[in-house]
């Protein structure tokens, strides 16, 4: 193992999946998880017949982090190693793939699609695999594809059908699961045992040169005492009251404190309550509140005209869109107070020392000449804009050398960072042409990220898992880990509560390990037939309430004028993703706007024009028209954009899955029989 450049630590976790044992490596981050899984791929490659290695990973990012970075300089000389993501083309040929190589590095949904597909160039069995490593294995609870791939293990091995594949998960916390007392812990511990069926180990013998190679941060609390004026807030409350008292609100309704995550889900259920209802008036008033309660929110933790933005933005689009009195109520309120919203905003006497605090968090660690890494996590992508745009207009922190860039996550959407994004920022931050990365959580765990002096998590509310990860970032000797947040405040208390759950973590893994072989095993296989179990009857309530209404019986409207546009009948599912209307006469319920840009593109399809409703002044947004295999023109609807009428009455749901009807599969062959009958003659 020396010759492979495995701490002696490492070389203890790794003992039993050296003999072929299902075990979860429990390291720190910077820990060298990663390689030692390289270390049992290579011995398991040397020792296996017809060895066949799966690497899974949970991020786009990470397929070719781990290909470049750990398994081929490794592996690559020897054995034919293979990097799979949705942005390749291996996935259209996966059976191929997996077949013709040695070492498979992909996300998990790329192999889940393999083992549910039943077209032959795609399809594998969990029995053409020898090895199966799993990496942040912590993700492999409820309904994440992680779980979804070991279901289909379990369940496998719970019938005894066939050999199976040696499990090897890694991460550097299984969490509590929420749990705050020792027993709950080990159970969610268990869990997470049982969803691998692995055993998990830690060093035991080794601990002071984990400790050595590992150093924690010097943890500083830098606590602000709150404002002693808010003028700015107190006048967004008091519009916010003017509208509680315009929409006369339902004697059986009672709003929690504004300013608060617990407001926006009272005005979030308040909105629904209005489309179910047919009460535009209540919808619409509580659309509105929540934005204003997001400006509160914003307000609380970033620059005051950070908030008066967000406010001047939404109702930048809404003065073009007023359909009845209640819009002109609510945009004419935004536009009488708009000035001294604007005047207050830019006082700086009354500005969120927060701010202050956190520059000079900054000034400690950065200086002319001064060699500093650091890494400041927030909650959003909008926040870390806004972040981002604070840095580079305050002459201090650009004096003191920081040289900031977002770092958020990769995804289709707009505003969306593209994985060469990401790969081109990490680059120039671990080059040193940067030296601040303002990143949403995507940085926490498993990004090849270089060592930090300094990780500041400003306006977080998250669990003890994400805390350890970002925690994990400052791996530089006497780096700072510092929690800015206002005295008393959840931000404080939250911390504080996940320092306990992470010694919680440690006592309930010790527990675990404490067991007897045969305790240990037999409470696995019972959460594990529990869980088929319950699987089965989950799959059951799903199938009952997808064929609860005929998808002809249930129309569908505009969720902000109310106008029937549809019925579901009109929808079919092209490619397990995108929700599209086929009815030709659709078209004349809405109007295209820009083109759509996405950061990547598609080999079967590729975006249109956004669409949005064409009833008066509406414009709601729908989502947009595709162009699917260079021919059909099809609008692809966000069905959080539009409401329900079913038998029963009218409801909301959040996304397309949670629809109470069947929605069949897009026919290529049926579309053009039915709208282009003269090829057919």
């Amino acid at each position: 193992m020396a010759d492979f450049g495995l701490y002696t630590y490492q070389g203890e976790v790794v003992e039993r999946a050296l003999q072929g044992e299902n075990i979860i490596i429990w390291l720190p981050t910077g820990g060298g998880k990663t390689r030692a899984a390289v270390y049992v791929a290579k011995r398991h490659l040397e020792t296996t017949p017809r060895a066949k290695v799966v690497v899974l990973v949970n991020k786009v990012h990470l397929v070719d982090q781990h290909y470049t970075k750990e398994f081929k300089p490794h592996l690559g000389h020897d054995y034919t190693l293979v990097p799979v993501s949705g942005e390749s083309g291996g996935k259209d040929f996966f059976g191929k793939v997996v077949k013709d190589s040695d070492v498979v590095i992909c996300t998990a949904q790329i192999l889940y699609n393999a083992l549910t597909d039943k077209e032959e160039t795609r399809h594998i069995e969990l029995s053409d695999i020898t090895l199966l490593i799993i990496d942040e294995c912590h993700h492999t609870h409820k309904e994440s594809v992680y779980n979804k791939v070991m279901r289909c293990y379990v369940e496998k091995k719970l019938k005894r059908e066939g050999p199976l594949p040696q499990i090897l998960g890694l991460t550097a916390s299984p969490g509590t699961g929420g749990e705050k007392i020792l027993e709950k812990a080990v159970e969610h511990v268990l869990q997470i045992c049982a969803n691998l069926d692995s055993a998990i180990v830690s060093t035991k013998n080794y601990a002071p040169e984990l400790k050595k190679i590992v150093p924690r941060p010097i943890k500083t609390f830098d606590i602000v005492e709150k404002r002693h004026e808010d003028l700015f807030g107190n006048h967004l409350k008091l519009m916010m009251q003017m509208i509680h008292e315009y929409m006369n609100l339902p004697p059986d309704v009672r709003l929690r404190e504004s300013g608060t995550q617990e407001y926006e889900a009272d005005v979030v259920i308040l909105e629904q309550r209005g489309v179910r209802e047919g009460n535009r008036l209540l919808a619409q008033c509580a659309l509105h509140l929540r934005q204003y309660n997001d400006a509160l929110l914003i307000n609380d933790t970033l620059r005051m005209m950070d908030a008066y933005h967000s406010l001047e933005e939404f109702y930048s689009t809404k003065s073009k869109t007023a359909i009845d009195g209640t819009d002109i109520f609510l945009v004419g309120l935004f536009q009488e107070n708009q000035v001294e919203l604007k005047k207050l905003a830019r006082d700086s006497r009354y500005e969120n020392p927060k701010m202050a605090k956190l520059e000079s968090v900054l000034l400690k660690q950065f200086g002319p000449g001064v060699k500093s890494r650091g890494i400041l996590f927030s909650k959003t992508r909008k926040s870390t804009h806004c972040l981002n745009d604070w840095v580079l207009n305050n002459r201090a922190l650009q004096e003191a050398g920081i040289k900031a860039a977002i770092l958020t996550g990769a995804g289709n959407g707009i505003t969306y960072m593209t994985q060469q994004e990401q790969v081109d920022t990490i680059r120039n931050f671990r080059q040193g042409s940067l030296n601040l990365l303002i990143s949403t959580s995507v940085a926490e765990e498993g990004l090849d990220i270089p060592e930090c002096n300094l990780v500041v998590r400003y306006g977080l509310l998250t669990n003890e898992i994400a805390q350890q990860q970002a925690s994990g970032r400052a791996r530089a000797r006497d780096s700072q880990y510092s929690v800015v947040a206002s005295k008393g405040g959840r931000e404080e208390r939250r911390e504080i509560t996940n320092e306990y759950l992470e010694e919680l973590t440690g006592k309930a893994i010790a527990k675990v390990q404490e067991m007897s072989h045969q305790e240990f095993r037999g409470k696995i296989t019972d959460l594990q037939t529990q869980a088929i179990v319950s699987q089965r009857i989950a799959e059951n309530q799903k199938t009952e309430k997808k064929s609860r209404y005929a998808a002809s019986s249930i129309q569908l409207l505009c969720r902000n004028c109310f106008k029937h546009v549809a019925s579901g009948s009109d929808i079919k599912l092209v490619d397990n993703a995108h929700y599209v209307n086929v009815n030709p006469d659709f078209v004349r319920h809405y109007k295209v706007g820009g083109q759509v840009r996405l950061p990547r593109t598609f080999e079967d399809w590729e975006p249109g024009r956004t669409i949005s409703c064409s009833n008066g002044n509406c414009n709601k947004d729908w989502g947009f028209e595709m162009k699917y295999k260079k021919s059909a023109l099809l609008p692809n609807l966000a069905i959080k954009n539009l409401a329900l009428v079913t038998p029963d009455g009218r409801t909301t749901v959040k996304k397309w899955k949670d629809v109470p009807f069947t929605v069949e599969d897009f026919s290529f062959k049926e579309y053009y029989q039915e709208n282009c009958p003269e090829l057919f003659d």
